[in-house]
């Protein structure tokens, strides 16, 4: 929950997910982005400088993570490490699109 709160703060609001891809530099810089211009650069700015910290804190940890995959409710978080940076995908979820659980399951 904490990572949640970090991204939307303490006040509740609704606002469209964001869609696309971000390119983060070692330093949580964006370097490219596909998300749309509405949404907020600081909203965008907080997910990667997170995503880099997680796969830091994995690698101090002895853990290092290539890629890692967070689904929440209504957004799904994909982020891969590039040399220190992140690339890292947004896909919002809604009922229409399956999910890759559900593509899974489905196969016999």
């Amino acid at each position: 929950m904490g990572f949640l709160k970090k991204l939307f703060g303490g006040t509740a609001a609704v606002q469209q997910l964001p869609t696309g891809t971000i390119t983060v530099d070692r330093n949580g810089h964006i370097v490219a982005s596909t998300v749309s211009t509405g949404f907020p650069k600081n909203l965008l700015q907080t997910i990667g400088h997170d995503v880099l910290e997680l796969l830091r804190e994995a690698r101090a940890a002895q853990m290092p993570l290539a890629e890692v995959s967070l689904h929440f409710g209504s957004l799904r978080i994909t982020a891969r490490e590039l040399r220190g940076g992140a690339i890292i995908f947004l896909f919002p979820q809604t009922a229409l699109l399956p999910t890759p659980q559900s593509l899974n399951s489905s196969r016999p």
